[in-house]
């Protein structure tokens, strides 16, 4: 993995903890954030040393959003054609699928978070799997209130963690959700008093899973996904085959064993995973 100047990646224990480390910038998300980010979701997805990602930052803020440098010149947002018009479409494809391969990132992916979560930090933080705030947190739909749509996954994910009216309000108004109402609409998992908490939180979190059988865990992100954007009975078909697919006796044995024992269940790593475009 190549060295990252936007965050610092460390895997311990099978659980990889990546780190927002530009506080001076607000954490805000530039040219380099989506490049590496996207680079780093690659190689976990490919890889198995980490069987759950924790995500977390510096700072007074999680993240201040989309760091006005990505609208300059290298992806120039040309309203004069039909043509630039058109190419916009693809420029924003392109950030989606960034966040498209966090959602589909074959481990959970947890979110800690401390301060604002603005704009387009909200589009990266929904395509998460759980999230712990601090009490000082907030969310921040800010793309209205600098005269644009948000654009990259807020308004596709955020309904299906939230009552769509809670969204619409906060899409229109760009309004601020503090941490509490957050858990009161589901948004989070939990709030805790300071970003030491929110981190210890998302970390208990992670280890829980870790111990877990990974291709179990695999599956179930699977299993849930599919159940999110498809009816009951065509979910519950899915569910058959995927369980046919992963099913291991030496898994379920193994679980039951070491409960009966109280000890620690162990269990083989994923498979790396090989492409022929690599």
């Amino acid at each position: 993995m190549n060295k990252l100047t936007c965050f610092d990646l460390r895997i311990q224990d099978h659980i990889a903890h990546l780190v927002l480390n530009r506080p001076d910038a607000l954490n805000t998300l530039d040219l380099i954030f989506w490049r590496e980010l996207d680079g780093v979701l690659h190689d976990l997805h490919q890889g198995n040393q980490a069987r759950v990602l924790v995500i977390s930052s510096t700072g007074k803020h999680f993240s201040a959003g989309m760091s006005l440098d990505v609208f300059g010149s290298s992806v120039a947002m040309d309203d004069q054609s039909a043509e630039g018009r058109a190419a916009i479409a693809d420029m924003l494809a392109g950030l989606q699928a960034t966040f498209t391969r966090m959602e589909n990132l074959r481990i959970p992916v947890i979110v800690a978070l401390q301060g604002g979560c603005i704009g387009g930090a909200v589009d990266m933080v929904t395509a998460a799997c759980l999230r712990f705030a601090s009490a000082d947190a907030f969310f921040c739909i800010q793309e209205i209130n600098i005269g644009m749509v948000a654009d990259v996954g807020t308004l596709q994910r955020l309904p299906k963690l939230m009552p769509m009216a809670v969204v619409k309000e906060l899409a229109y108004t760009g309004r601020r959700m503090p941490a509490d109402k957050a858990l009161q609409h589901g948004l989070v998992n939990d709030v805790l008093p300071d970003p030491a908490s929110a981190l210890a939180a998302a970390m208990q979190a992670a280890k829980e899973i870790a111990s877990k059988p990974p291709v179990a865990i695999w599956g179930t992100k699977q299993a849930l996904h599919y159940a999110r954007d498809h009816s009951t009975e065509d979910a519950l078909k899915q569910m058959a085959w995927l369980q046919s697919g992963i099913w291991s006796n030496a898994h379920v044995k193994e679980a039951i064993t070491a409960f009966q024992a109280k000890r620690s269940a162990s269990f083989p790593d994923l498979a790396p995973l090989a492409s022929f475009k690599d």
